[in-house]
């Protein structure tokens, strides 16, 4: 684990970049993730929201969201943004949430860093009866030649495969439904550099290496570019929904809104672990993991015009 370390902490020292130069959700795969239907009023709990990017569309459909994050700073970017939004400073493996609380959990870009033996029955724990898991994860389409050769700059990104398994080898949920949807996020000169430096596999380098790889990106763009006008970068974004089990969360042994052990009362704040985060909740920053990159063969023989829209 703390050779994996650096990388699942790294995404604090480039939250502006990574807010800059990430893409954000369709509002018809946040509708996916809360359900399929494009309404509001369900409770939501995000894991790992980062700068807010998803949170924004979950609560443009009007959700009652929680966002969490391990990162003080990514979080600093998203109360700038949605300063209505619950917030908590907390990993994804011990949640500062009552037991049946929330009718959604969701994760966008972010369940692989998980420590899935402990994040797994704490979903399920918080989770209302009948209530889901929702996992998103944008991926550059590499049927693209331009996104293929940036592919090589950048290396290989998760197999879908390696991302899902842990929900996959549980048996607190249900097999996923999936959905998948075409995106197109627009990069200009200095957007994609922003978006190269918030990958953690980039932003972990040494300068000189970063350097390299960032001349190399842009050499790429002024290749392919076109000038003021940018380019289109295409993922695939790829969503997961499974049901909690009926019998996969314990039936609560104590009073509603407390969590065994714990306490939500802002004058018994004496457990060192706790801290208060907005909105009086106590959380504890848990150390994450992140799958390993296998090797992804890259195939220069297909080609598929990009149609730009």
């Amino acid at each position: 684990m703390s050779d994996l370390l650096p990388h699942a902490r790294s995404f604090g020292q480039v939250a502006s970049a990574y807010d800059r130069g990430r893409p954000t959700y369709p509002r018809d795969v946040a509708a996916w993730l809360g359900g399929g239907e494009q309404r509001g009023g369900l409770t939501v709990l995000e894991l790992g929201a980062g700068t807010g990017r998803l949170t924004e569309q979950l609560v443009g459909l009007g959700h009652v969201v929680h966002a969490t994050d391990p990162d003080e700073q990514m979080l600093a970017v998203l109360r700038e943004r949605l300063p209505g939004v619950r917030t908590s400073l907390a990993g994804a493996e011990e949640l500062p949430a009552a037991d049946r609380g929330y009718d959604v959990v969701v994760a966008a870009q972010s369940f692989h860093w998980f420590d899935h033996d402990r994040a797994l029955p704490e979903i399920a724990r918080v989770l209302k009866p009948g209530g889901h898991l929702s996992l998103v994860w944008h991926q550059r389409d590499v049927r693209i030649p331009w996104v293929r050769k940036l592919g090589r700059v950048l290396g290989p990104e998760h197999p879908l495969e390696e991302l899902t398994r842990p929900l996959a080898d549980s048996d607190l949920f249900d097999d996923a439904e999936e959905h998948t949807a075409k995106h197109w996020q627009v990069l200009d000169r200095e957007s994609i550099l922003d978006y190269v430096c918030s990958l953690s596999s980039v932003s972990t380098l040494e300068a000189p290496e970063r350097e390299r790889l960032l001349a190399d990106v842009l050499a790429l763009y002024d290749d392919y570019g076109r000038g003021m006008d940018g380019m289109q970068l295409p993922y695939l974004t790829s969503c997961f929904r499974a049901r909690v089990r009926p019998l996969a969360a314990p039936a609560p042994a104590h009073e509603p809104g407390r969590h065994p052990g714990r306490t939500l009362d802002d004058t018994q704040q004496s457990d060192p672990p706790w801290t208060v985060t907005t909105g009086s909740i106590p959380r504890v920053e848990d150390e994450v993991t992140k799958a390993p990159w296998p090797s992804v063969g890259d195939d220069d023989t297909s080609m598929l015009l990009i149609d730009f829209r």
